[in-house]
């Protein structure tokens, strides 16, 4: 259902959708900036550019050619140069969310936690089984 919402980069009030989350004067002007950006890197000579290169030919913001990657405007395997940072890291990777080095840090901090928890739990075991109780000798001569 459609709500009335202010435009994150203008202010302006507009009905807000499932499809824009944006005005539209500011949808229309990442329109052109798609354009852009889209015919400078169709050229045969630009398809090897990097981000920073499309930045600077066609003055379109890096966060907003990121938005048309990570939306799926711009395919990736088309542009074999063009990428989007790990979430984590910041290194330029061209699926998923983290790149592979931090995916294997990810894994092992994973199985150290895991294998610590099972060793807390068997300490706990131990623990259970190994506990002895002992009668009081006051309470042994109150009976």
């Amino acid at each position: 259902m459609a709500e009335l919402s202010n435009c994150p980069k203008c202010n302006e009030i507009f009905v807000k959708n499932q499809f824009r989350d944006i005005c539209q004067n500011c949808w229309k002007e990442e329109e052109k900036a798609y354009e852009a950006v889209y015919q400078f890197i169709r050229k045969r000579e630009n398809r090897t550019a990097k981000t920073l290169e499309v930045v600077e030919a066609t003055g379109v913001k890096e966060e907003l050619i990121l938005k048309f990657i990570k939306s799926g405007r711009l395919k990736l395997a088309h542009f074999p140069n063009l990428g989007y940072p790990c979430e984590k890291c910041g290194t330029s990777i061209r699926e998923g969310k983290i790149c592979g080095g931090c995916a294997d840090e990810l894994r092992k901090d994973l199985q150290r936690f895991t294998s610590e928890e099972e060793q807390r739990a068997e300490i706990l075991k131990r623990e259970k089984n190994a506990t002895y109780f002992s009668v009081n000798e006051k309470i042994n001569r109150r009976l």
